[in-house]
């Protein structure tokens, strides 16, 4: 007779040979799953198509203008058309109402008098010359805040201070080059100001050596004097930089007519599929519907939007319907106060949701890498078990890093398992981020395409297994 031990272990190790049968079963019809999604992406995409007519049709969409109006009746028409929705519906916000104005202009003069036009835009937020007229100054270059803080007062009233702090291109990813010299941009004219310069000249955050000019927002915060802040080219800042070398005493003549309006009343647009298992656990995926005004906003972040809404397409297109409830949600107003997302947060802990996670794509629409993930070492574990799955597609790599800004807030509000920012490869966002370069003829139809069914993939994987 068998001993009560050798029993034991028998049953635990046949135990042991189902489950692994069962784990390489599901494994197997997962990978079928996904390969239906990644085929029917690439034979029958829509996202090429629905991005088109956003950037062309519309084109840019900046908080509160009358194209960010349209971008919501059209974002709501195409979630309704893709028929993959149980529900399609707006959540109201007042969002900031900034406009450029007149082309700006600048020029740099030397001491006889003689001029060089130069390639600058206002950044987003910015004040405008007094009386809209030319403003004409000495200029003062630094690096960084912490160079224009140690100057004596003397050197800097009156005068432009010129941050001329490049990309640090020794970086691997752009993003973290943007990161390190995006302090200039958002804080720059506010410590100018403080410190009683009349306006400040900020280097475009881009590795790019071209004549575009990159805006982005700039924030006074409680600065009691605002002064203009102005994008130059990263060859109008080189430029600047080496004949203020050779003449300390040149100036600088910045002409810029930008007015802030009273904020405007605008929606997030969302679009819900309820989940047939765990209806009452929400995974949200989105990207943001506004834009800055110098472009068409196709990589920042057109991309994005027509990726979450396709996601959900592609879903229903494979035969699935999610067992968890998921949102697209078409965020208002990233670019400029994050008033949309912050409007989401707000409603999801008002109406006491759980969230199991959300997936933000805000970089662009270029080939996949995979996601960069927010959770706890446990759940990233469980989420790194998917890595042979999505690695055939281009999509497995996870690391660990920062989602979005438009899903950020559902940290606070509602405490989400997990926050998931689509990675694509970024060598080359940066060079048409913010820029008149950003339209639809830098988009390619393929990479987009991959990365719709990469999101579309994943949420499938959150849907059936959870966190």
């Amino acid at each position: 007779m068998r001993s009560f031990s050798s029993l034991l272990l028998a049953g635990l190790l046949a135990a042991s040979v189902t489950t692994a049968q069962a784990q390489t079963t599901s494994a197997k019809a997962d990978s079928l799953t996904i390969r239906k999604i990644y085929d029917e992406a690439l034979l029958r995409g829509q996202s090429y198509d629905n991005l088109r007519y956003l950037c062309q049709k519309i084109g840019a969409r900046l908080s509160g203008s009358p194209q960010a109006a349209l971008a919501v009746q059209w974002g709501k028409l195409t979630m309704e058309k893709a028929n993959c929705f149980d529900k399609v519906y707006l959540q109201e916000c007042m969002v900031p109402h900034w406009v450029r104005g007149a082309k700006e202009k600048g020029q740099i003069i030397g001491n006889k008098g003689k001029s060089i036009s130069v390639a600058v835009c206002a950044l987003g937020g910015s004040v405008a010359t007094p009386g809209n007229k030319p403003l004409r100054a000495g200029v003062v270059e630094v690096k960084s805040l912490a160079e224009l803080k140690a100057l004596p007062d003397d050197a800097v009233r009156g005068k432009f201070i010129f941050f001329n702090r490049p990309f640090d291109d020794r970086l691997i990813e752009p993003g973290a080059a943007y990161g390190g010299a995006g302090d200039q941009r958002r804080s720059g004219p506010a410590e100018a100001g403080r410190r009683g310069a009349v306006g400040a000249l900020v280097r475009s955050l881009t590795a790019a050596r071209d004549n575009n000019p990159h805006t982005g927002a700039t924030n006074y915060g409680d600065t009691p004097t605002k002064v203009p802040g102005a994008a130059l080219s990263t060859q109008a800042a080189d430029q600047l930089s080496q004949l203020l070398a050779a003449d300390p005493k040149l100036e600088f003549e910045l002409e810029m007519s930008c007015l802030q309006l009273p904020d405007e009343k605008s929606y997030n647009v969302v679009g819900e599929v309820r989940g047939s298992k765990y209806p009452e656990q929400v995974i949200t995926v989105g990207g943001h519907l506004d834009s800055w005004d110098l472009a068409q906003g196709a990589h920042d972040d057109g991309t994005g939007v027509v990726q979450s809404i396709e996601a959900l397409r592609l879903l229903k297109a494979a035969g699935l319907r999610p067992e968890r409830t998921v949102r697209a949600v078409l965020f208002m107003n990233e670019e400029n106060g994050t008033r949309g997302g912050d409007k989401y947060a707000e409603l999801a802990k008002q109406n006491h949701e759980t969230h199991l996670a959300a997936i933000e794509s805000d970089g662009g629409g270029f080939t996949p890498r995979g996601f960069n993930v927010e959770a706890t070492p446990a759940v990233f574990q469980k989420v790194a078990a998917w890595k042979p799955l999505l690695a055939p597609y281009l999509s497995g790599q996870l690391t660990p890093g920062h989602a979005g800004t438009d899903i950020e807030p559902l940290t606070a509000a509602v405490h989400p398992v997990a926050l998931f920012g689509y990675d694509c490869d970024s060598q080359r966002y940066f060079d048409l981020h913010h820029s008149v370069l950003d339209t639809f003829e830098q988009v390619n139809r393929r990479e987009l395409e991959l990365g719709g069914a990469s999101m579309a993939a994943l949420i499938y994987l959150l849907g059936k297994y959870g966190l």
